[in-house]
């Protein structure tokens, strides 16, 4: 029984007729007068649940107990009706029924008792129920059918031994058997089979309809023809059943090359054996980690008799450490002889995200696969060292080509690493800084080469730059930009201007987003230069709160003139890192009289990546008020759809980025349609911004894009000059929409 989306209001997809219309199917009534009246007058509820899980026929009573209108249940995924923890109840009955057709038919006594369960209404409220089934094949008669299960729910919530604990301990067991990653097997002191978890049969590839027929020795002689070793499987298999109390644990190996590990105990009753448990676990990914691990190791064996110490070699990488680095420096520029010496400083680009999104284990696995490349960059006698977390240093001495040796190393990490199974594409910012005709210190050097690398990181990362001079300007205007922001937001200096937001189906401004803008020496400073210094200062907390509050109060009167209109403000990973920020934005609500569902939080996918789960709750807390949460920039980060379902977002905004691929409207773009409607599915709406042509507003309007916005209707405008940029961003709407524009005749 497989399903779909499990969440939102059911879906009534079906295509026949009869079964939109929740009537009794002709192979469940038959031919028997009146079994359609006493199907409806049944005061339990019925449902008859096809093998993909889906509801063919309710009765009355299920309309009554569940609190949705027939036409709605028929057709959608019967999971909507069962709460966390017992959504697989149905689908283990299912199974279980058809296990006990097949012994029936060898003539053994069938086990259909009822499963205790739990039901959410409508309403979303929860009761306990008890459900019994019975399986029901149609077709033609020459083994063909197609299986169905009849189910009838009964509400057992006013039975006195009615117990909370019962349900959590019952959610917890169900939980837990579906969750885990190993795969369970549980074995009867007979030798058959009597029951397993979807990772199992998931695991070893086994297909349902093998082990609905009951047929054990087909299930056996599938799992032995993947075995390199099946003999000692089956050994160890009889020597555990001849000693029913032992418990074992052993590794198997794969003809395909996977490893499990297998772990096996007895089952007991009351302090008696009734058969065994076994427990699955895929451990080919860390096989294959520590294999390398262990050629790393090997490798740094072979090199340590190279060394004078165990003080000059880093434990991680086995490259040289700082200590070595520095000796080697001072003495190369010590030399009478004037050797050329040029030192090429390097990290990694975002490699935070790599231990934040994998682990620490991957991101030393990273840095000794980087360490292992960089060496084969170099020549034998040149010196490559860690200098501390993902910052390494490489020392080439009278070289000839020290930017070759740049290109190569940094080509080098264009091959992508894999590590624990994920495919990593790892790059890097370097500096390059030589020696000239003026003596530098071995610090002054490095200092340039770093200067040198944080200005290939500004150029775009992935790259090597030579130090030049001006750089140390650049660094020095860094600095005072920052200065100056400190300066303006005490000052006051920080403005607020608005750019609408079109509704393409409305042909209405329904949103205004309020954007901060510093004006400096009569110049507008560009966001992207004084956004990162404020991220980095700490000061977008305090240029954040104006935002909100100027926008809060300006804006009021025309919120609330429609209740419609949002107010959508920019919020950085910086500011939901402040324990209180929730409590901050209700504070200014409240006090500006704005209704907090008719604000829009705007976050961007980096926010969601944080170690401090405290980010999303304090976006849940406000969306629990009437908040909403778009997430900016859609499609530019590390996107994850099957975790994006998870967070708590409303509205995707796409990229720019994206929307400028559309030049004339003719093109054929299929990652818009799909990120349009993968936003649909999720149940979120989706805003496009950077809209600047009627061909790229045209051709999101067709792919049926909730909301525009972008120059084509209205750059950012100060307070005083919105309301003529609200009635160009409406006329501008109206005339893609063909409506009769205000004003024209």
């Amino acid at each position: 029984m497989v399903s779909g989306s499990h969440g939102g209001s059911p879906v009534t997809a079906s295509s026949c007729p009869e079964e939109a219309s929740g009537a009794v199917p002709e192979e469940v009534s038959g031919a028997v007068p009146g079994y359609g009246d006493l199907v409806e007058s049944s005061p339990d509820a019925l449902l008859v649940v096809a093998e993909d899980g889906s509801i063919r026929m309710v009765n009355t009573a299920a309309e009554r107990m569940f609190g949705y209108a027939r036409a709605e249940l028929v057709g959608s995924d019967h999971r909507i009706l069962l709460a966390e923890g017992f959504r697989n109840g149905l689908e283990r009955l299912f199974f279980n029924l058809r296990r006990d057709a097949h012994t029936d038919a060898d003539g053994d006594e069938a086990d259909t008792a009822p499963v205790e369960a739990y039901g959410v209404r409508r309403d979303g409220t929860e009761f306990q129920a008890e459900v019994a089934g019975a399986i029901f094949v149609t077709g033609d008669g020459a083994g063909n059918g197609t299986a169905s299960m009849i189910a009838a729910v009964r509400d057992t919530s006013h039975r006195p031994e009615n117990d909370d604990s019962l349900r959590e301990a019952m959610s917890l067991l169900s939980a837990t058997l579906e969750s885990t990653a190993d795969g369970i097997l549980v074995v009867s002191s007979e030798g058959e089979i009597a029951g397993v978890n979807n990772q199992f049969l998931t695991m070893w590839g086994i297909p349902r309809e093998m082990l609905a027929t009951g047929d054990d020795e087909a299930v056996m002689g599938f799992v032995l023809d993947q075995l390199r070793e099946p003999a000692q499987f089956v050994e160890k298999v009889e020597a555990l059943y001849a000693d029913p109390a032992a418990e074992s644990h052993d590794i198997l190996e794969f003809r395909d090359g996977r490893t499990f590990e297998r772990y096996s105990r007895p089952q007991k009753v009351a302090d008696q054996v009734v058969g065994r448990v076994w427990s699955f676990r895929d451990v080919t990914a860390a096989k294959v980690a520590q294999d390398r691990i262990t050629r790393a190791m090997a490798d740094l064996a072979a090199q340590s008799a190279q060394l004078k110490a165990l003080a000059f070699r880093d434990g991680l990488t086995g490259l040289s450490n700082r200590q070595l680095f520095n000796d080697r420096l001072a003495s190369a520029l010590a030399d009478p002889r004037g050797t050329a010496v040029d030192v090429l400083l390097l990290d990694l680009d975002d490699f935070k995200e790599v231990n934040d999104i994998l682990g620490h284990h991957a991101g030393d696995q990273m840095l000794i696969e980087v360490g292992r490349r960089l060496r084969a960059c170099v020549r034998p006698d040149d010196v490559v060292a860690r200098l501390g977390g993902d910052e390494f240093v490489v020392l080439l001495i009278e070289s000839l080509e020290p930017e070759a040796v740049a290109v190569r190393i940094v080509d080098s990490l264009r091959v992508p690493v894999w590590i624990d199974g994920t495919m990593l594409r790892p790059s890097l910012s370097l500096g390059i800084a030589s020696i000239g005709e003026a003596a530098v210190d071995a610090s002054e050097l490095l200092r340039r080469a770093d200067v040198a690398m944080y200005a290939a990181k500004a150029a775009g990362k992935n790259r090597y730059m030579r130090f030049r001079p001006e750089m140390l300007k650049a660094l020095v205007d860094r600095n005072d930009l920052e200065a100056g922001l400190r300066l303006a937001v005490d000052s006051g200096q920080i403005a607020v201007h608005y750019q609408p937001i079109v509704s393409a189906g409305s042909g209405t401004v329904t949103k205004v987003e309020a954007l901060a803008r510093w004006v400096r020496d009569d110049a507008l400073v560009p966001p992207k230069q004084f956004i990162p210094a404020a991220e980095r200062s700490g000061l977008i907390v305090e240029i954040g709160t104006e935002v909100l509050l100027r926008g809060c109060t300006e804006l009021k009167p025309w919120l609330e003139e429609d209740s419609s209109r949002s107010l959508a403000v920019n919020v950085s990973g910086v500011q939901l890192q402040h324990g209180d920020f929730a409590e901050l934005v209700l504070a200014v609500t409240e006090s500006c009289g704005v209704d907090p569902r008719q604000l829009v939080l705007e976050v961007t996918e980096s926010v969601f990546f944080e170690d401090d789960c405290h980010v999303i709750q304090q976006l849940m807390s406000l969306r629990t008020v009437g908040v909403r949460v778009a997430l900016d920039d859609f499609g530019t980060g590390f996107s994850s759809l099957g975790r994006l379902q998870g967070l708590p977002v409303d509205t995707l905004k796409i990229d720019q980025s994206f929307v400028s691929m559309i030049k004339t409207g003719t093109e054929r773009l299929p990652i818009l349609n799909a990120m349009i409607g993968m936003a649909h599915g999720l149940g979120l709406t989706v805003t496009a911004e950077g809209v600047e042509t009627s061909a790229q507003a045209g051709y999101l309007m067709k792919l049926d894009c909730d909301a525009l916005q972008g120059f084509l209707f209205s750059g950012p405008q100060p307070e005083a000059a919105l309301k003529p940029a609200l009635d160009r961003a409406a006329r501008a709407i109206a005339a893609l929409r063909g409506d009769r524009v205000p004003g024209n005749r």
